[in-house]
């Protein structure tokens, strides 16, 4: 579903943000990234919905590469879920969650408001889903607590029926509760539709509960992918620790699964 083909991104400075990435995640799959701040997660989740440009390499989904003739086309089959929400707080809800369809319709239809019944109704249905009520539709989004305008941020996310969902540290400012609920809502959402989810996290048992697959990445390059059950104690000191990877890995633990 998502390939990514040796791609690399190198900032104007001279900084590596990715370094010869290569990645498939498959339709279904619970894919969670982690690593130190500053290891690329984000930038590895923004190459695939075309807001940040490889430097080298390629990104493709389901077999259509990224490029700017086939963005927009690309884009309708994508969400992203944010950590700070990205809600436009006077809007209500109801308009908030309409705004998922933006990649699907005209810039001015949606400032206008001027979206068909069924997609009002398909967004009452959604917020319902996550555990809203139709009390909330009027309701400016900034009213709402932090786990609400999540909750309105999912929604919204599935507005378009998306086969790719990207993820951004999306309870990285909730507490550990809230956090199982909207990643429970996240993953069983995506599972009803059999779509891929690529997921930045920093809280590790979070990661070990929800992901079927972990992958570690720390200075730009993924160095572990495996299973929750494979990302043992040994690996999180490695992936966390001040000392190289390459240093860590020739000790007593480089028999654990690590990327090529």
């Amino acid at each position: 579903m998502i390939h990514f083909h040796s791609v690399s991104k190198v900032w104007p400075d001279g900084t590596a943000a990715l370094s010869d990435i290569g990645l498939s995640v498959p339709r279904g799959q619970f894919c969670v990234v982690l690593g130190p701040s500053g290891a690329g997660k984000s930038t590895l989740l923004r190459a695939v919905n075309g807001l940040m440009r490889p430097s080298t390499g390629r990104v493709a989904i389901d077999g259509i590469e990224l490029t700017r003739a086939t963005e927009r086309q690309l884009r309708r089959r994508i969400a992203m879920i944010h950590q700070h929400f990205n809600l436009t707080a006077r809007m209500s809800v109801a308009r908030n969650v309409l705004a998922g369809l933006l990649p699907a319709v005209s810039t001015g239809r949606a400032l206008l408001g001027w979206f068909a019944p069924e997609h009002r109704a398909r967004a009452c249905a959604l917020l319902a889903g996550v555990g809203l009520d139709p009390a909330h539709l009027r309701r400016r989004a900034g009213e709402l607590s932090g786990g609400q305008q999540q909750r309105v941020g999912i929604a919204r996310a599935f507005m378009l029926d998306p086969e790719v969902i990207l993820a951004d540290e999306p309870v990285a400012s909730l507490d550990p509760r809230i956090s199982r609920d909207i990643l429970t809502l996240i993953r069983d959402a995506a599972r009803a539709r059999n779509s891929a989810v690529l997921c930045s996290l920093h809280q590790l048992e979070l990661a070990r509960e929800f992901g079927d697959r972990i992958v570690g990445m720390r200075g730009g390059r993924i160095v572990f992918d495996g299973t929750p059950a494979d990302f043992t104690d040994e690996v999180v000191e490695r992936l966390y620790g001040d000392v190289s990877w390459e240093d860590a890995a020739s000790g007593p633990a480089a028999s654990l699964p690590i990327a090529a």
